[in-house]
């Protein structure tokens, strides 16, 4: 098949590009790396600053029409899938709609339906935008509300998510609030990692200091909670020096971000999740553990009866400080919680398997 995979998200289009052209099938990503992290594609949509890097992104765009057409299928990763305004991506839509064959909308991380659901139903006991029955008024989580309620961008991503053939989510988060809506055409597919060729190297019970490694975004600090797991990292850093050592990547390039990431033990992400993200997820196919979302949702979606490879922490400082404390001062626990780590990407994230599910769900 010739598929047209258009915007990128933490390395889900360029991953699952990688394995659909091992199966066979010709494949174009069309995106702008996902801004600083600079993920590979194969036509750079990048757009510079202002209103004349709009001007000339919005030409370029216009330039590609003819390369964008006579695709089997269309999988855009977000309804924002080009940096131009809500009001100028209907045309760019339906365009794709018209030459192409089917067009599936990823549920993959910010729209409408995530901040309305979290923020009006509250399905998630927590999540980016609620603690319990309780708002989040931080000014990031606040942002996110004012950028999608009530707004063009929300209302593009109801009308896409109306037309389209379908819907894909990556996380449990995402398929609870989507599913509602559209049963029939929602499909769950677990985010695809490509295993790495070279096999982790297992810690030794006395192998020194726990190598803690956690990645800031300085625009999603507050938003995703590494504010909060950043400060529990230090204070029990601080506390038991001969146990800890913790290594920090703000805002670095993916190439740069995965080599500092190689050389730790563990990894914190994402306060606020129920599953572990694509970087965590890339982190555990390294055989390094994740301490962040491991709710027994996360488990149950994906049918895991058996693993529980990753360190679940509540949305707060204490849980966090309290995972940390135990892992650095029971480290004899790491060897076993590294390998099921291992063992949980190969049973439910390699790219292949994934890139199997995909098709199946794109011609079903």
């Amino acid at each position: 098949m010739k598929i047209l995979l258009i915007g990128e998200y933490s390395n889900v289009h360029a991953t699952l590009a990688k394995a659909l052209r091992t199966l066979g099938h010709e494949v174009c990503v069309v995106s702008n790396g996902d801004f600083w992290k600079d993920y590979p594609r194969d036509i750079d949509v990048a757009r510079h600053p202002g209103k004349l890097g709009g001007m000339l992104l919005m030409g370029r765009l216009c330039s590609l029409l003819p390369r964008l057409k006579g695709y089997d299928i269309v999988q855009l990763i977000n309804p924002m899938f080009f940096e131009l305004k809500a009001e100028r991506l209907y045309f760019f839509y339906d365009y794709l709609r018209r030459h192409n064959g089917r067009v599936f909308l990823g549920a993959f991380g910010m729209d409408w339906y995530w901040v309305h659901e979290c923020v009006y139903k509250c399905p998630l006991r927590y999540s980016d935008f609620n603690i319990g029955s309780q708002l989040r008024t931080d000014h990031e989580a606040m942002k996110y509300r004012n950028d999608w309620l009530g707004t063009p961008k929300g209302k593009l991503n109801r009308y896409i998510a109306d037309d389209c053939d379908g819907v894909i989510t990556g996380l449990y988060e995402y398929d609870v609030c989507y599913r509602p809506y559209f049963p029939a055409k929602t499909t769950f597919i677990p985010f695809p990692i490509r295993i790495p060729a070279t096999k982790p190297i297992p810690r030794e019970a006395e192998g020194g200091p726990v190598r803690v490694f956690i990645g800031i975004n300085r625009e999603r600090s507050a938003y995703k909670g590494t504010d909060i797991m950043l400060r529990a990292a230090e204070g029990v850093a601080r506390r038991y020096p001969d146990h800890m050592r913790l290594q920090v990547a703000e805002s670095v390039p993916f190439a740069e971000y995965q080599q500092m990431m190689d050389s730790s033990d563990a990894i914190l992400d994402q306060l606020y999740s129920y599953t572990p993200s694509m970087n965590a997820l890339l982190a555990m196919s390294k055989g390094i553990v994740c301490i962040g979302g491991g709710e027994p949702e996360n488990y149950d979606i994906i049918d895991e009866h058996e693993l529980r490879p990753i360190i679940n922490v509540e949305p707060t400082f204490e849980s966090v400080t309290s995972a940390l404390e135990s892992l650095v001062l029971h480290s004899e626990a790491l060897p076993a919680l590294q390998l099921d780590s291992k063992a949980y990407i190969l049973r439910h994230h390699d790219h292949l398997a994934v890139a199997r599910r995909y098709l199946d769900a794109w011609q079903r």
